[in-house]
């Protein structure tokens, strides 16, 4: 199986270039599944109804998320009805949503994502490596699914790596989201699982971190409170291509970078399994 992993996507100008590009991208690089991180897609804070159905129309399989995930309140009540849509699985009891999803294709090949949050340098939320741990107890690669995504949103290098030795082999891949900056540690773990610290953002690279630089300076400097806004140049695409084996683990992993400013990476550049 071939999976793609597209990192936050940030605004307007990131969502159209996803939009028109998944279709693209599904055949190109002959994918299976592709799973979306969509948690700054509105205006850069949050996700709509109206923007998720537009990805889920335009190809996503899934849809993953992070703490930006109640931006806007609109949400609430389309993610305890959709499945698809991915909160955080540790985020508290209770919480609307679902933080687990399993996709069948038309091939009949299983899917399945988890979405968890880290706890070093983020908001308050349950313990993440006891979290982890029991979703990869209850859904194990080859007898609930011929492929397991991991998207990890948190800040901190140490915890994300930390968590993918967790899972190596038993999980496909784990990807780190949050950051927005795409890390060039691509691998596959020693038991067979690829890992990437950051898959980057799906956004302007001429800005702080998909936001438009001036203001986000003169925070930085102390010249009042300027209001962040979304920067809109030509975005980049970032993301990760991983290929499995028919026991689900990873023979094969290649970054992805498309548009904007950043070096091309077509999803073809492999690195295999030692």
């Amino acid at each position: 199986m071939r999976v793609l992993f597209l990192g936050d996507i940030v605004g307007r100008s990131a969502r159209q270039a996803v939009i028109e590009q998944l279709a693209v991208l599904r055949e190109n690089l002959s994918l299976d599944f592709i799973v979306v991180n969509c948690e700054n897609a509105a205006g850069g804070f949050g996700i709509t109804p109206a923007i998720c159905d537009l990805l889920f129309d335009a190809g996503a399989d899934v849809l993953t998320t992070g703490n930006h995930v109640w931006d806007k309140r609109e949400i609430i009540e389309y993610i305890a009805n959709e499945p698809r849509l991915l909160r955080p699985i540790n985020m508290a009891e209770g919480s609307p949503g679902v933080g687990i999803a399993t996709v069948t294709n038309d091939a009949g090949a299983r899917l399945c994502v988890m979405n968890v949050m880290t706890n070093l340098f983020m908001a308050p939320n349950d313990p993440v490596f006891l979290a982890l741990d029991d979703g990869l107890v209850r859904n194990k690669l080859g007898r609930d699914a011929d492929f397991i995504l991991v998207d990890v949103h948190g800040e901190a290098t140490s915890e994300k790596m930390a968590l993918g030795h967790l899972a190596d082999g038993r999980a496909s891949m784990l990807v780190g989201t949050h950051t927005h900056v795409p890390t060039a540690d691509h691998h596959i773990l020693p038991s067979g699982t690829a890992y990437q610290t950051d898959a980057g953002m799906c956004g302007d690279y001429n800005s702080v971190i998909g936001m438009e630089k001036q203001a986000a300076t003169d925070r930085f400097m102390g010249r009042g409170n300027s209001r962040l806004s979304v920067a809109l140049g030509p975005p980049t695409l970032c993301g990760l291509v991983v290929e499995s084996d028919e026991t689900g683990l990873a023979i094969s992993v290649a970054p992805l970078r498309i548009g904007g400013h950043l070096s091309m990476a077509t999803g073809t550049d492999i690195i295999g399994r030692a």
